[in-house]
Order: C-alpha cells, then sequence, then structure tokens
C-alpha cells in the first residue's frame, strides 16, 4: 500500500514541477500602437507650423500645395485618376453618396456588418440603409445581396471591407450591374488589398465601384490622425466632391488630381460648401507613408500567415479563409470561437485582457461595429447570420511596431486563455 502513496505523491510532485515551470503568458506591449509617422513627415509638417501655412488653399498654385501633392500620390498609388483629400474617411463616404446622386430618402444597401461610419454617412446624406447579411468571413453574403436588391428597389449600393477582408467583387459587380444599382466602395480598412489574382500587381480595391473612399485615421495604413480620401476615375463626381469639400469661386485650379476646369461649370455657385477639406498638416505626415505602404504590407502579411495558421490548429479556433483573388494586407486578425457558450466567450475576453491583450468581439453590447447599437438607423428587420457571426467574431490588432515572438506571445496568450476557460 506505501507503494502506492509513494506513486501519488510521484505525480503530484511532478505536476507541481510542470506548473512552477510553466510561465504564464503576458502581453507587455501597447496594441493600440500605429504606424510611427516617418522622419520626413515630421520635418515637413514641423516646417509647414514654423511657417504657418496650414490650409491647403494658401499657395501660389497648385504644385505648391502639399494636399495636392498627396492627392495626387494617392491616386498613383491605387491607381485613380481623380483624388480629393478631405477631413475623414466618413467625409469621404458622405460626399460620394451625394456625388452619385443619392437623394433623401433613397435607399442604399450596405454591409450589416461594418463600422458605424457607414450607416452615419448614410444618415448624413438623409438615405435609408438597407442591410444585408455577413459571412462567416465577414463579407457581404452575396445571395442576401442580390435578395434585398429585388426585395428593396434600392438603386444605390456602398459596400464595406470591414477590416480589409473582399468579397468576390467580380460578382457583387454582377448584381449590381445586372439590377441597374450604383455601386460604391468603403475602402476604409483595404489600403494596401489588392484584387485579381491574389498578387501585388494587381488592382488596388475600389475600383469595382464608381468612386471608393479611404481612411487615414490612425490605425489604417495611412496615419494622419484623422483623414481621408476620395478616389475615382469619374470626372463630374471627383468635381462635385471637390467642391463640396471646399473648393469655391476658382479654388480648384489649386488641385492637381481633379478634372479641368471646364468639367467644375457653374458648380461652385450651385453646391453647398461643406467646409471638409484636409488640412496641409495632415497631408504632410502621410506622404511619406505612402511609398512604404508594400514593404510593410508584406511584413504584416508573413506575420499575418504565421498566426493564422497556428490559431487555426486549435480545436476551438476558425480563421476565416481570405478569398483566393486577394492580396491581403494582414495588419489585423480575426477568428471565430467555437463550440463555446456565451459565457465562456466573456470568459476568454476577460482572461485574454487580464493578461494584457484586450481583445475585441465584434458583437460586444458597445461595439460600434453591432449593428444593434446604430440606433439612428435601425435594422428593420432581423439579422440572423450577422448576429451569430458578431457573438464569436474576435478581433486583434497586429501592431508593426512589435516584433516577431510578440506575436507568439500573443498566439500563446489566446491559447491559454481559452484553456483556462475551458478547464
Amino acid at each position: 500500500d506505501s507503494d502506492f502513496l509513494t506513486l501519488c505523491q510521484v505525480v503530484e510532485e511532478s505536476l507541481g514541477v510542470i506548473m512552477v515551470c510553466v510561465k504564464r503568458a503576458v502581453i507587455t506591449k501597447d496594441i493600440k500602437a500605429p504606424d510611427a509617422v516617418p522622419e520626413a513627415g515630421i520635418q515637413e509638417a514641423t516646417q509647414l507650423m514654423r511657417l504657418g501655412k496650414l490650409y491647403r488653399y494658401n499657395v501660389k498654385s497648385a504644385g505648391e500645395s502639399v494636399v495636392s501633392l498627396c492627392e495626387v500620390e494617392v491616386a498613383q498609388y491605387t491607381g485613380f485618376k481623380y483624388c480629393v483629400a478631405l477631413n475623414s474617411c466618413g467625409s469621404a463616404l458622405y460626399l460620394m453618396l451625394l456625388a452619385a446622386g443619392v437623394k433623401p430618402g433613397d435607399a442604399v444597401l450596405s454591409n450589416a456588418f461594418t463600422f458605424a461610419a457607414v450607416p452615419s454617412a448614410i444618415h448624413h446624406a438623409g438615405a435609408k440603409p438597407v442591410y444585408v447579411e455577413s459571412t462567416s468571413g465577414y463579407t457581404m453574403d452575396l445571395t442576401d445581396l442580390k435578395s434585398k436588391i429585388a426585395s428593396s428597389g434600392a438603386k444605390f449600393c456602398m459596400i464595406s471591407h470591414m477590416r480589409g477582408k473582399i468579397a468576390d467583387m467580380d460578382e457583387v459587380k454582377k448584381a449590381c450591374d445586372a439590377a441597374g444599382v450604383v455601386l460604391l466602395e468603403d475602402c476604409a480598412h483595404s489600403i494596401g488589398v489588392r484584387f485579381g489574382a491574389g498578387t501585388a500587381t494587381c488592382p488596388h480595391t475600389g475600383h469595382h465601384g464608381l468612386a471608393c473612399a479611404i481612411s487615414s485615421q490612425s490605425y489604417k495604413m495611412l496615419n494622419s490622425g484623422e483623414g481621408g480620401f476620395f478616389l475615382t476615375d469619374d470626372g463630374p463626381m471627383a468635381a462635385k466632391v471637390a467642391v463640396y469639400a471646399g473648393a469655391y469661386e476658382g479654388l480648384s485650379e489649386k488641385h492637381i488630381a481633379v478634372p479641368p476646369k471646364e468639367v467644375f461649370g457653374d458648380l461652385p455657385t450651385q453646391l453647398p460648401n461643406y467646409s471638409l477639406r484636409m488640412s496641409a498638416l495632415a497631408a504632410a505626415v502621410v506622404r511619406p507613408q505612402i511609398p512604404t505602404i508594400e514593404e510593410r504590407v508584406e511584413k504584416y502579411n508573413a506575420r499575418y500567415y504565421m498566426i493564422e495558421q497556428r490559431l487555426n490548429k486549435h480545436p476551438l479556433i476558425e480563421v476565416p479563409p481570405q478569398n483566393p483573388k486577394v492580396r491581403i494586407c494582414g495588419d489585423s486578425i480575426q477568428f471565430n470561437l467555437q463550440r463555446v457558450t456565451d459565457e465562456q466567450v466573456q470568459k476568454f475576453l476577460a482572461e485574454c485582457k487580464s493578461r494584457g491583450l484586450p481583445c475585441e468581439l465584434f458583437g460586444a453590447a458597445t461595439n460600434a461595429r453591432n449593428f444593434v447599437n446604430w440606433k439612428f438607423s435601425p435594422a428593420e428587420e432581423s439579422l440572423p447570420r450577422t448576429a451569430q457571426m458578431l457573438s464569436r467574431a474576435v478581433d486583434i490588432r497586429l501592431p508593426l511596431t512589435w516584433e516577431d515572438s510578440d506575436f507568439l506571445t500573443l498566439c500563446q496568450v489566446v491559447e491559454e486563455s481559452l484553456a483556462v476557460v475551458m478547464a
């Protein structure tokens, strides 16, 4: 009998040794760290402050305007003919709707899963959003899009590429074209994302629609704190957006990436001036970031695919596959928790947070990406598939400033937190 007591003691002591040796994984770095502004941007912004020339039109010619030069460089990177810089992507979305011809009361199809700025822009235009269900991969559901086109009679669709996840845009465009629906793209989250053959040589996102908008808010691939860009190959739309933004009188001549003066015609007297221009200061910090996008995308993607491969091995985690037509920009990762209860989801989030990893649940009661919180433009019908996805979808940023070893720790925190919850 004493031998079996010794056996039990060996097992207990062995487990004790293991638990002493295993170090609890903890994150010590800031998950919210944005990409830094290059030194060239700091220097140019400082010079502008010394001169006091922060207003985009406080120049003698378009070629002297840092904002106009920034517009040219953004247009060249994304492959568009025209570009208008604005004070936010929300402003770009709003003006894009107006320039496309959206009138108060019009129905506008959009994602049931996106950031609140998208339905807010529709609301700002006086239009009525018609929300389309999301897939478990966070993109607009094509079957529901076709159904909502038929049932709503909407003639506009503003699709959002939330977290850089892209639907099959060839099929989306086909569905919109067949019904005479004007397609517009919210590319706030898809700077650096390309669609076609899944390579770096494919066209930038945004070219399936009549126009698109990108963001330079701090957590995007371009960082000016706040800012956005309207992009299109349609001259009349570009002229309207420039005037709406504040190109009054003859100020369009101080732009470079807009159509000729004759396209503007009498627009400065026909359209209101909403004063939504980008400042020279914002443009100055954006410009040197543009040539580094591809290099940063490559670094982000190497890390993303490493994390994706590891987390997908966990039986309770699904990282949805990306569209093979897409060259991604993996500056964040999203995954769906599988076979867990609502209570276990909350315990998982709390355990991660206690370890320095504040994960976001898209379906959280206060999350601005949860459609139930858009009480200013509520959904008029149930969205069960989107609601189910949101209840299990976890969102984690992947800061560029972190080291590769930090992302191994991130994976370990996720895995250990699930182990604690399921124990």
